[in-house]
Order: C-alpha cells, then sequence, then structure tokens
C-alpha cells in the first residue's frame, strides 16, 4: 500500500509543515539540478493538484467563464506595453535573445488576455466576457525566500479576467467574491481578512489619479455591499490597479494572500481594447482580474497545513481503501476497487500482507473511507465501512456505499457521512 505513513504521538501534537509533510506523504519534492523554488509533483501530489484544478474549471464553466491557452513567452515588446517591464522587471527572468528579438518568460498572464480579446471585434452585447486560464507563470524570486510550495519560481496560477461596462463592474466584482466563498467552503479553508489594497508611496504604481480613485471607489461600494469586514492598506495595490486581497493565515499567524479580485483600466488603454457600444460607438472596457484560488502550489500547501494532509473527501489522493481482513476476502476487495474506479472514485487495496487489519487501518489514518470486508461481508457483497474521523457504519451494501460516498465526493463537501440517509442504521462513534 502507498500510503502507509505513521508520525509519533509528539509530531501529530504540533504544528503542521506543508514542507515536512509534502515530503512525508509523498506529495512533492525538489531537486538541486532542476532548482531552488521548481519543485516537481509526485503521483499523489499530482492527483491532489489535478483534482483541485478541474474543480476550479468546473467552477469557472459554470459561472460562465470560456477558458483559453497562452504561451508562457512574449516578446519583451508586450510587457512593455502593459507596464510590466517598467514597474515589475524586477520580479522578471531576464529577456532571451533568439533571431534578434527578445523574449520574456511572463511574469502574469492579463496581457496575454488583453491580445486575445483584441483580436476580435467585440459588441456589448458579449460583455461581460470572462476569459480563465490555469496557466504557468514566472518570478526571479531571489533564493532566500524560497520556501517549500509558498514562493516558488514556476507559479500555476488560475487567473480570469472580465472584460465589461463600467456598470457592470460591481456585480462581476461581488460575483467574484461568491465564486471565492463556495470554493474555500468546499476547501475547507477560511479567509484570516479581507484587504483593500491601495497604492502607496514610490515610483511602483502607474501615475493617473483619477483613475485610481474611481476604481479604489468601484472596490469599497463591492466591499461595503458584500458584508465583509475589511481594511484599507496602502503600498499592497499591483502597480495598475487597487484589489480587494483575500488573506489566509497558517497556524503560526502569517499571512499571505492567496485570491484577488482587480480593477483595471490602465492595461485597456495600453492595449487600445473597445466594443461597440448601443450608440454605435466604440467604448473602453474595463478589465477585471480575478483569481479565486490564485496559485495552484500557495493553494496545496495551505491546504496541507490547514488539514494535516487528511483532505476533504472530494480532494483526497485515495478516498478509499480496502480492507480484506484475510486472503479468502481478497477477490471481493480487487472487485470493489473497480466498481469504485468506474464511478470516479480513487480506491485501493491494503492486502494482510501489509500487516495486521489494526496496523492496516492506523497506516490509512488519511484516508477519508477504510471499506473492511470480512467472510460474512464478502458472502453478502457488503462492507464494514469506519471514517476516517473515528466512526463506524455498520455493514451496508457495497452497492450503496458506493452511491453515498460519490454523491458526498460530486458535491465536493467536506462531510464525511450524511447521517440523515441512515435511516436506522447505527453510525458508531469510536473518538
Amino acid at each position: 500500500m502507498s500510503r502507509g505513513h505513521s508520525f509519533p504521538a509528539s509530531e501529530e501534537t504540533t504544528m503542521h509543515d506543508h514542507r515536512r509533510l509534502g515530503r512525508e506523504l509523498g506529495l512533492f519534492d525538489t531537486d538541486p539540478l532542476i532548482g531552488a523554488g521548481l519543485p516537481y509533483w509526485l503521483p499523489d501530489g499530482a492527483t491532489v493538484r489535478r483534482t483541485l484544478e478541474e474543480y476550479i474549471r468546473g467552477v469557472e464553466r459554470r459561472a460562465g467563464y470560456r477558458h483559453v491557452y497562452s504561451p508562457v513567452l512574449g516578446k519583451r515588446e508586450l510587457y512593455e506595453i502593459s507596464g510590466h517591464w517598467s514597474h515589475y522587471s524586477q520580479d522578471m527572468f531576464p529577456p532571451m535573445e533568439l533571431g534578434g528579438e527578445e523574449f520574456v518568460l511572463r511574469p502574469s498572464l492579463c496581457p496575454h488576455h488583453a491580445l486575445i480579446y483584441r483580436s476580435r471585434a467585440h459588441s456589448y452585447r458579449e460583455l461581460p466576457l470572462r476569459m480563465a486560464e490555469l496557466g504557468g507563470m514566472y518570478r526571479s524570486e531571489l533564493s532566500g525566500v524560497l520556501g517549500g510550495l509558498t514562493r516558488v519560481r514556476s507559479i500555476q496560477l488560475n487567473d480570469a479576467h472580465i472584460f465589461c461596462t463600467v456598470d457592470q463592474v460591481a456585480g462581476e466584482a461581488r460575483a467574484a467574491l461568491e465564486l471565492i466563498r463556495r470554493a474555500y467552503d468546499a476547501l475547507g479553508i477560511r479567509p484570516a481578512r479581507f484587504r483593500l489594497s491601495l497604492p502607496g508611496q514610490g515610483g511602483k504604481y502607474v501615475a493617473d489619479p483619477a483613475l485610481w480613485e474611481r476604481s479604489a471607489a468601484l472596490l469599497t461600494e463591492v466591499l461595503d455591499s458584500s458584508g465583509v469586514a475589511y481594511e484599507a492598506v496602502e503600498g499592497e495595490a499591483a502597480f495598475y490597479g487597487p484589489k480587494i486581497d483575500v488573506q489566509i493565515a497558517d497556524e503560526a499567524g502569517r499571512e499571505s494572500t492567496l485570491s484577488t479580485v482587480q480593477v483595471d483600466f490602465h492595461q485597456p488603454e495600453r492595449f487600445d481594447l473597445r466594443y461597440i457600444g448601443a450608440d454605435g460607438a466604440r467604448h473602453r472596457p474595463v478589465m477585471i482580474h480575478r483569481s479565486v484560488i490564485g496559485s495552484v502550489e500557495r493553494a496545496v500547501a495551505h491546504l496541507v497545513e490547514r488539514h494535516g494532509g487528511a483532505f476533504p473527501g472530494w480532494l483526497a489522493p485515495a478516498q478509499v481503501v480496502v480492507l480484506p481482513v484475510s486472503d479468502a476476502e481478497l477477490p471481493q476487495a480487487v472487485q470493489l476497487v473497480e466498481r469504485c474506479a468506474e464511478r470516479g472514485l480513487r480506491a485501493e487495496v491494503s492486502g494482510p500482507e501489509h500487516g495486521t487489519l489494526g496496523a492496516r487501518v492506523r497506516a490509512a489514518r488519511l484516508v477519508p473511507y477504510q471499506a473492511v470486508i470480512g467472510a460474512r461481508e464478502a458472502a453478502g457483497d457488503a462492507v464494514a465501512l469506519r471514517l476516517r474521523d473515528g466512526r463506524r457504519v455498520d455493514a451496508l451494501p457495497a452497492g450503496e456505499l458506493l452511491d453515498r460516498v460519490g454523491a458526498l465526493v460530486g458535491a465536493f463537501s467536506t462531510d464525511l457521512w450524511d447521517e440523515n440517509e441512515d435511516a436506522g442504521r447505527p453510525v458508531h462513534d469510536l473518538g
């Protein structure tokens, strides 16, 4: 079995460190030959990452977003137009010369999306146009600040840009905040605080006071109407506009930004973006930058630390571990794993060759569902279910187990079991 992880009792009471757990649970690792800040994902970590990406793409599709792909390289001129080169070049990798031209690893997806928008004519009837991509970008972080998945040089960003009219900005920004709230519920995490990030002193910001004031007023309206407590902080804005930052905190209280909603009047002007209005004239759209879970790397790091590796059932690398009591029940165990796979559930067998039943239960302590099959269960196509939180469910038909686990997983629920459906079947709390 691939998940026979156990920790000394003293470790279980200490603060979770995603770097330690990530290696011990076989989620990710690094190698000096690849380089600092460039982690690779092991099979279980890749499963968590892929499942998270599929979840967020589904959420976006249902919310009316259309997905695109764009290259991770662009000409230096692209980032000169967007303003990244003059305001952000210290965080970018040096240009690469090719055929007399300079190319840069992108530090952001927004210039590419602006060009995709500009490639076609647009009517006001198409707006808001919601464009999303889960794409790579690169930051030239110094070695001293790199750590685990939270500060990396290669970033997979859940990014989206909404092109809309000024009158649509507030509604679209509120809808983005609602997507963030729903995603946090599904992931079992909570924000530490909401921050209205405004410009500070210095030259890193685009100089256009009127546009800054207009953008800040729109975001303030969104926060006030959403009823969330927030604080305004100077010096944390993007170079092109203010933003709403959703802050998360680790167990030591250290904060970082996971999700953002930003209003941008600057780049639509720099790229001369237009749409044809109801009056037949050309108008400038507003660009809302929106990220529900931010970088996949930082999101997974926070999830590892928040849950200690015991991910919500829909996100767990293995969702069901099947435990035959003896070799005699092994055929039924293998068949149940195959039935799980047909339902899209991730399952594996941990047979007697891995130790006593008690030892196998302890080794699989992070797996949400432990399906025990003894002689009685094998004879009746049933399982005795143990939940990760210590509860036990009396024997139930294997088909019912698959239906109920599949329903919870399909709903992206953080609940392990719906006791309202037990109809008199005892659920024992052994905690």
